[in-house]
């Protein structure tokens, strides 16, 4: 684009200073929304609740299922992704 097509869309700059910040917010979102890491964790400490009998087998196997279910969401868009 040169000088007066620079001119002519400079007052568009905000809009897509804003669309810029939109953009990243919502990679942010996303990032934290698709990281298995704390799906694992919860895994981990229902297990955990499992052991020590702070929980019984029926809510155990239903949030299990249910974590589970949510790493296969996971994987499916990071597969989707391309990472």
């Amino acid at each position: 684009m040169g000088l007066v097509g620079t001119i002519l869309t400079f007052p568009l700059a905000p809009v897509r200073g804003v669309g810029w910040v939109v953009d990243k917010v919502r990679q942010a979102a996303e990032d934290k929304y698709y990281d298995p890491a704390p799906v694992q964790e919860e895994l981990v400490n229902l297990e955990t609740a499992r052991t020590e009998g702070r929980i019984d087998e029926a809510d155990f196997a239903r949030r299990e299922e249910e974590l589970l279910h949510r790493l296969q969401e996971i994987s499916a868009y990071r597969l989707q992704q391309g990472g």
